[in-house]
């Protein structure tokens, strides 16, 4: 490893230092299934979702699969098709996995997953993409259960005799013991694969507040990456998946240095936690049927609003379009347009000093058209970053202290400016946006040299 792992900026916690860069996090990946299905050519995907900007994919460990048509998602990469699953375990000689193949021997590792997991890794490396890297996964329901390793059906080792809400608890019965055991070995194995990446962080498990998952499960799978990791020269972050949309959180595990919220819209997630120092994330957005442009509006929404990654579902990734380039049938979101709007978002992000940059709710103090929300990023007579959703036009009042300023609309869909030059007094400042649909943008800094 020539650099340490993706961490925590020392400036400023809410936000990531990566490869002496620092760093916002934005993906629109595919629905997590790039590494453990076996037909989908990640060769094609991580050049792909470079050349649009984003830094960030999220991909399942291959403890937990999806059925072709659960949830009524066409094209599912999470649903590999009969005989496809790569997982961290090796297949046995004996016949009978759920979705075809020979059932698995949780004691031992197939190094071809191995050798895959190593090489997707290093293939994102190159491009300067992310992996969050996601080790559990809750079952949702026993059709995702009937295809998992850990049941007892699934595997020759006489372990996973029990209901799916069990799997992710510390329940003190013979079976549960021998699952956990086997639960702390595959993360225990991973981690040590994996140590010399820095372009990585573990997520504990996906979406725990469902599925029986239990909060000192998930302490005791986080403390085995710690303990796997505590001789390394540097150790990987930790997420932890929190809830749907918002929960303050009162007791953050000191091992966990980014929190993740899914459907983070508004993003209360933000405000309630901001005060931990810790990332927050909005790490996957989708199923709501509003496409795209909900998709783009809550990247910005999140973002501006003080978030440190923001991540949705795009399922115009599939098997045979890894490009992007699929049909998406599905009530997401995903297309070439989709691509090019949160990579204008991926700019304006990276046009800013946001490590300098904190929430800050009094700056705007009047013009917000009507039913619309204002978030503001700003370092003090320095720099503002202003998103407004909703409306049609904006004639905002800002709060500026005296100088001279570069004030910059930007439309979230094409990238296209206008700007003004401002020579301001001190106090209440109206800057009045072009005509929109549904967004805007304003970038307000200090002209150089005042």
């Amino acid at each position: 490893m020539k650099q340490p792992p993706i961490r925590q900026h020392p400036d400023n916690p809410h936000y990531l230092l990566f490869r002496g860069k620092a760093t916002v996090l934005i993906g629109s990946g595919e629905h997590y299934g790039a590494l453990l299905n076996r037909d989908f050519d990640y060769a094609k995907y991580l050049p792909a979702i470079q050349s649009m900007g984003f830094n960030l994919t999220r991909t399942f460990s291959g403890v937990y699969c999806e059925g072709v048509g659960n949830f009524g998602i066409k094209n599912n990469t999470l649903a590999p098709a009969k005989d496809k699953l790569i997982c961290p375990w090796a297949r046995s000689d004996q016949a009978g996995y759920a979705n075809g193949g020979n059932k698995f021997d949780l004691t031992k590792w197939d190094e071809a997953y191995f050798r895959r997991l190593r090489e997707f890794l290093t293939e994102a490396s190159k491009r300067g993409v992310v992996v969050e890297l996601v080790l559990f996964c809750p079952f949702y329901e026993d059709a995702m259960w009937n295809l998992s390793p850990m049941k007892a059906s699934n595997n020759v080792n006489d372990v996973g005799h029990m209901g799916r809400n069990d799997v992710h608890t510390l329940k003190d019965t013979p079976d549960n013991k021998k699952l956990l055991e086997i639960q702390q070995a595959v993360v225990r194995k991973i981690v040590g694969e994996l140590k010399d990446f820095d372009n990585l962080y573990y997520e504990i498990c996906n979406e725990p507040y469902v599925g029986g998952v239990t909060i000192p499960w998930q302490e005791r799978i986080a403390e085995t990456i710690a303990e796997a990791e505590k001789d390394f020269p540097a150790r990987h972050l930790i997420a932890q998946n929190i809830a749907n949309g918002s929960q303050k959180v009162t007791k953050p595990n000191p091992r966990v240095g980014i929190l993740n919220f899914h459907y983070a819209t508004p993003p209360k997630a933000v405000e309630e936690n901001y005060g931990l120092g810790l990332v927050i994330a909005n790490d996957e957005t989708g199923f709501k049927g509003n496409g795209d442009a909900g998709y783009r509006m809550d990247g910005w929404d999140f973002l501006l609003a003080g978030g440190g990654i923001y991540s949705n579902l795009d399922f115009s990734f599939q098997v045979g379009c890894e490009d992007g380039t699929g049909k998406v049938q599905f009530a997401g979101g995903g297309s070439a347009e989709l691509h090019k709007q949160l990579g204008i978002l991926a700019r304006f992000m990276g046009s800013l000093d946001f490590v300098r940059m904190a929430p800050a709710k009094g700056v705007v103090v009047g013009g917000v058209p009507d039913k619309a929300t204002v978030r503001v990023l700003a370092e003090a007579g320095k720099a503002y970053a202003v998103y407004v959703r909703g409306g049609a036009k904006a004639e905002l009042e800002l709060d500026l202290p005296a100088g001279s300023y570069k004030a910059e609309w930007v439309n979230t869909k094409t990238g296209e400016t206008d700007k003004e030059t401002i020579t301001h007094a001190g106090g209440r400042r109206k800057i009045a946006s072009p005509a929109y649909q549904e967004d805007i943008a304003l970038r307000v800094v200090q002209a150089k040299g005042k």
